[in-house]
């Protein structure tokens, strides 16, 4: 897991802000993006290992920025963030080519565990 290049995309500056500092300590090269279209740049520019996307973001929602990352980097593993209709959001970006979903409050145990085995598939 060290060395990962992790992109967190969030609205909350808070949380994001965080969540980087805690992966940061684990080893982790992290690049935050505070929505969807400065996401979709990095994506485009960056050489990285795994998104971490929340769903429910002003403007381009996140499962639009997953659709659009799916179509750049078909390859690059997603992982959706929601707090709201947990079930439904989820369901619906598993279909649309995210690798799994997380529900907010965060474990970040629980995401280290899924970001390595989604980067093992690669």
């Amino acid at each position: 897991m060290e060395g990962l290049r992790v992109l967190l995309v969030d609205d909350e500056v808070e949380f994001v802000s965080t969540l980087a500092e805690r992966l940061e300590i684990r080893g982790m090269e992290v690049l935050v993006a505070s929505d969807g279209e400065e996401a979709l740049r990095r994506v485009q520019e960056e050489p990285l290992d795994v998104v971490v996307l929340d769903v429910r973001m002003p403007g381009l929602g996140g499962l639009d920025v997953l659709k659009r990352i799916k179509e750049m980097k078909p390859d690059l593993p997603v992982i959706l963030l929601t707090g709201h209709s947990a079930t439904r959001d989820g369901i619906e970006g598993m279909r649309l080519g995210a690798f799994d979903y997380l529900m907010k409050p965060l474990d970040i145990e629980t995401l280290m565990a899924k970001m390595k085995e989604a980067c093992a598939g690669r």
